[in-house]
């Protein structure tokens, strides 16, 4: 067996710490994550089992650490709802609630999801909503829930306005309002909603 004078492995130590604590330089960073292009996606919320979301996107980012999802280059966002028989067992069939075209969507481990800005289309309603988020407080639309936007403005056959603060629910509900909103019943509306299409009365 070698024997290893005393100097010696103090010279080995101090060079192997010289080593560690040198700078890297431009070493590369450890990169986490994963980057897809002209992706293809569908979402199914956990707390909203009925629902389905589809969106095309040029640009999917997905951050494992920080469980974010981040698409760019949006087409064809929609909300779908799964269709059950009468034994309440899913047929497969799919209906059209709600489209969605925003610049850009985060979405987190939770299955919501932010943007600076959205156009929502509820088709039942045929009501048309325009909102606008600040870098403070995005649009966010909520899994289960619904919507809700610093501004608003809102088209659809008999209800019209601009709201502020604005919370609603997927079904049409205006849960909050700011005072401050300017909206309502139209009393002279000239237009219907019929199939998912606006019609005259």
């Amino acid at each position: 067996m070698q024997k290893v004078g005393p100097l010696v492995l103090l010279g080995i130590l101090g060079f192997a710490l010289l080593f560690a604590l040198w700078p890297s330089g431009k070493a590369p960073q450890a990169q986490t994550g994963i980057t897809l292009q002209d992706v293809q996606l569908t979402l199914y919320p956990a707390r909203d089992p009925e629902a389905v979301w589809r969106f095309a996107a040029a640009e999917v980012r997905h951050d494992p650490v920080g469980s974010v999802t981040d698409l760019s280059g949006i087409a064809g966002g929609k909300r779908l709802l799964r269709q059950r028989d009468a034994a309440g067992q899913l047929t497969g069939a799919e209906t059209l609630d709600a489209t969605v075209q925003a610049p850009t969507l985060s979405i987190n481990g939770q299955d919501d999801m932010v943007t600076p800005r959205a156009q929502i289309r509820l088709v039942k309603e045929c009501a048309d909503l325009a909102l606008e988020g600040t870098p403070q407080t995005p649009v966010k639309i909520e899994q289960g829930y619904g919507f809700s936007a610093p501004r608003a403005v809102l088209d659809s056959p008999a209800v019209s306005g601009n709201i502020y603060d604005l919370r609603m629910d997927f079904q049409f509900n205006v849960e909050q309002a700011s005072p401050q909103s300017n909206w309502g019943w139209d009393p002279d509306a000239t237009e219907t909603c019929r199939d998912g299409q606006r019609v005259p009365l």
